[in-house]
């Protein structure tokens, strides 16, 4: 059985038994506490927590995961072992508050056995040490032997964190056999390599609050997970992850580009497995729109491209290597993975130049770690501060500095490199600034137990909508929160903020400052109260509409502006971010270098046009199946049920649940103002709508008669003017360049007449600090002078040294103000003939020449 036939006879069997099969979710978590989905479970945690209702109680997934990064991290022992991945797959069937460890157990028996054919008598199991019901269910219904259930501790619970859902777990294991170790079972400690994990069963069943105190859950859930790579290396009778079929094929592709032979050597061998592993990796995750950079999954995506080509440059390879990769992978696993074959020149393009940089970072690296090592011979000890240089400097992977220290005997100091590198951290963290959140989350999930979610009225009404108040919450040192059955206000979401407007009882008025989602479904008005609002109370609800007009301009708008981006920059650019407010709207992409002025040119060009010919613009709900037929994108960030919103406006055809105008010519001009970098391969661009850019314009013009009033020309003769004023002011400073070089010159005659044993030490003040240099060479250059050093406090503020002294005097310039300078609270340069110092304490001046004085016998 290969992997693809393996997804789908899992899938069908738990849909027989009335799973419903979904697709894997993306890689990036719909949760802040995690970089990726790490686990079959990660998509349903709001279901696990109460927080979100699942649309049918049983669900089947094989969900692509990665553990890279953060607390699940098993990038390090990638290549090591014949097990550990990055990026794989998890094969899942979730109960939720449904069936429990009854028909749990046996379905996962029963997978295994009769439609895998996998041996049962080399099948054990774990259950926790309390778990008496699910040894029973192993032993009698299943008929596993008792000999072969062994109970452990904290290996079989589970929990999702200190507080929340929780509850054991049992785990199934295949014994690979004697040859691979003692026996006795996954308890023998000493066995790890004999018996390996390939299903585990999670029986949720307590909630454990912050005391501690443990109850039972009124409906216990299941959450199954089961690494398909692991299961199909028991059912291909391979001892590593690394010989399963797609895997395999991925090892031929890395032998291909880099010349190497899998088998002929284990270090080589190591490079082959972490190159075919991390192809996986970088593609599914490009593929879901995380980019290379140095922060957050950017920069756990660089560090796995970086070690994949670290290893072909071991391997001696010159030449680029992980596109050929990235081909590879999406032969193989694309027919199960369609987005890789759309995404497929995306990520080659990316890969390929992300490749091209780092081979330049490991060239420089290593001339700099070449020159520091030279020095050393045999046994000595690169300092870690080095080290940490060039890894946090240049890039340059301490791996590869401690390979190439160990070639020629030296050793890295590690624990100096982690000192400096916890120097950081501490420096990061301290700048740090945490953000708290202020919700009651007990009472916002008994407001929908009792009243459902907020019923969204604000696509047709918007003033003087009747509602009910449900609950005020907060008091006037948190701020107030009030919660309603049905609600015209906008809540947060997709990059639109909130509406603001008012609230109105017989008993107080409420002015809507912010409108969000406290959970989903349920809209949270956070407001200032006068009066009083009481629950039950009977309200008229009025949206600033001005404010969302001006709102729905730049939200339409901003989808324009994606389809302009790709129509002209190109298919690659992908959402990473937006803000859609009333003055301005922000959209964040995916893009490599800055958009030229052409390219911003033609992006305003296309959507203005689209808005001057004023086609409707639709925004209706449909299911997500006929979305993706019309060619919908999705924008980054958002999260989608079966049932989605669609905007389509000219060209856009976007998945978006916000709040959009009735037709195009209803956004009016279009600008865009900025454009710029927020990281590596990220930009920005902000623009205006609707009369901003004509204020604008006009402000603009304004600056420019008053431009042409100063420069005394007319207004369309700006530029000329501004030249011929910035060609006389170069004549004047050439000038007064010349003047001053002539005075300096004759101050140097009565400054060197001051010359004691040809050495001179003077305070001149009033001049810059070139003019100063100037003048102490003029000075050296006087016949009898061999050294000079001038002090003074220039118009811009500060104090300045000059050094200048002949050459043969036994005198170095730097030296002479070394000292100085840090008097004055400054430093400078080093040179022998002429050396400069600039300060922040013009008051030490004389002291500090003083000191010049001293040194030089004076």
């Amino acid at each position: 059985m290969n992997a693809n036939e393996l997804r789908q006879v899992f899938t069908e069997f738990f849909v027989e038994r009335d799973h419903q099969a979904l697709p894997s979710a993306s890689l990036i978590p719909h949760d802040s506490s995690l970089l990726f989905v790490n686990s079959g479970m990660v998509p349903f945690k709001p279901y696990f927590l109460g927080e979100e209702r699942p649309d049918h109680p049983r669900a089947v997934t094989v969900q692509k995961c990665v553990r890279a990064g953060g607390k699940h991290n098993d990038l390090d022992e990638v290549g090591r072992t014949k097990r550990h991945l990055t990026f794989f797959e998890m094969m899942g069937n979730f109960s939720f508050g449904d069936y429990f460890k009854e028909q749990a157990i046996p379905q996962a028996w029963e997978f295994f056995t009769e439609v895998l054919g996998l041996d049962p008598e080399r099948l054990w199991v774990t259950v926790h040490l309390t778990d008496d019901e699910a040894e029973e269910i192993w032993a009698e219904e299943v008929g596993v032997p008792r000999e072969r259930i062994q109970r452990l501790d904290e290996d079989n619970w589970w929990r999702m964190a200190d507080t929340g859902p929780n509850g054991p777990c049992s785990e199934i294991f295949w014994d690979k056999g004697p040859d691979y170790g003692p026996t006795g079972g996954p308890a023998n400690p000493e066995a790890d390599e004999r018996y390996v994990e390939i299903w585990n069963l999670v029986f949720m069943q307590f909630e454990t609050d912050e005391s501690g105190e443990s109850t039972p859950l009124p409906k216990p859930s299941i959450d199954t997970g089961a690494g398909l790579e692991r299961v199909l290396s028991v059912l291909q009778g391979v001892d590593s992850v690394f010989e399963i079929d797609e895997m395999q094929r991925l090892l031929a592709t890395a032998e291909q580009t880099t010349g190497a032979q899998y088998g002929a050597d284990e270090r080589s061998d190591f490079s082959l497995r972490v190159l075919a592993e991390h192809a996986r990796t970088m593609t599914f995750l490009i593929t879901d729109g995380v980019f290379p950079s140095n922060e957050d999954r950017g920069y756990v995506l660089r560090r796995i491209m970086r070690r994949a080509i670290r290893h072909a440059y071991l391997l001696g390879v010159n030449d680029i290597v992980t596109p050929a990769l990235v081909d590879t992978v999406v032969e193989v696993m694309g027919p199960d993975y369609p987005e890789l074959v759309a995404s497929h020149q995306t990520v080659r393009g990316i890969v390929e130049r992300e490749e091209k940089r780092f081979r330049e970072t490991l060239r420089t690296g290593s001339g700099i770690l070449d020159d520091r090592l030279s020095g050393l011979t045999h046994g000595d000890v690169l300092p870690g501060e080095v080290a940490f240089l060039l890894h946090d400097t240049y890039g340059f992977p301490l791996e590869v500095t401690q390979e190439v220290a160990a070639e020629r005997g030296v050793e890295v100091d590690q624990p100096g490199f982690d000192a400096a590198m916890a120097e950081q951290r501490e420096r990061a963290k301290a700048a740090r600034k945490e953000v708290g959140a202020d919700t009651d989350l007990a009472v916002f999930q008994e407001l929908v137990e009792q009243h459902g979610v907020t019923d969204f009225v604000g696509r047709t009404e918007i003033t003087d909508v009747a509602g009910t108040v449900l609950g005020v919450t907060g008091d006037a040192d948190t701020g107030y929160s009030v919660f309603l059955d049905r609600s015209p206000f906008y809540a947060e979401s997709g990059g639109q903020i909130g509406d603001t407007g008012t609230i109105t009882t017989d008993t107080g008025r409420a002015r809507v400052i912010d409108t969000l989602y406290a959970l989903p479904g349920l809209h949270r008005h956070r407001v200032e109260l006068e009066g009083e609002l009481e629950a039950g109370q009977s309200a008229r609800l009025s949206i600033d509409v001005e404010r969302r007009d001006a709102i729905r301009r730049n939200h339409t708008a901003t989808h324009l502006m994606h389809w302009a981006l790709r129509e002209v920059v190109g298919d690659h650019v992908q959402q990473q971010g937006s803000m859609v407010a009333p003055d301005r709207l922000r959209f964040d992409f995916s893009h490599y270098e800055p958009l030229t002025v052409e390219q911003v040119a033609s992006i305003e060009d296309l959507v203005n046009t689209e808005v001057l010919g004023n086609p409707a613009a639709r925004n209706y709900e449909t299911s997500m199946a006929e979305a993706e037929a019309a060619g919908a994108i999705a924008f980054f960030g958002d999260k989608y049920g079966d049932m989605v919103r669609v905007l389509e406006a000219g060209p856009s055809v976007e998945l978006c649940g916000g709040t959009h105008v009735g037709a195009l010519g209803d956004i009016g001009a279009f600008k865009i103002v900025s454009e710029g970098s927020i990281g590596s391969n990220l930009r920005r661009v902000e623009a205006i709508t609707g009369l901003a850019p004509i204020h604008r314009l006009r402000d603009e013009e304004a600056v420019l008669h008053e431009a042409a009033e100063l420069l005394g020309v007319a207004f369309d003769e700006v530029v000329e003017g501004l030249e011929k004023r910035l060609g006389e002011m170069k004549e004047l400073r050439t000038e007064v360049k010349g003047l001053r070089q002539k005075v300096a010159l004759g101050a140097a005659a009565d400054l060197a007449a001051s010359a004691v044993d040809g050495r001179v030490v003077a305070r001149v003040d009033g001049i810059g600090r070139d003019e100063l240099r100037e003048l102490a060479v003029a000075i050296r250059g006087r016949d009898g002078v061999t050294a000079v050093v001038l002090g003074g406090a220039p118009e811009g503020g500060g104090a300045a040294l000059v050094s200048a002294v002949a050459t043969d005097t036994g005198f170095a310039a730097s030296d002479l103000i070394a000292d100085a300078a840090k008097t004055i609270k400054g430093g400078g340069g080093k040179n022998a003939e002429v050396a400069m110092a600039g300060g922040k304490d013009p008051e030490a001046l004389d002291q500090a020449l003083d000191q010049v004085r001293v040194a030089l016998g004076l």
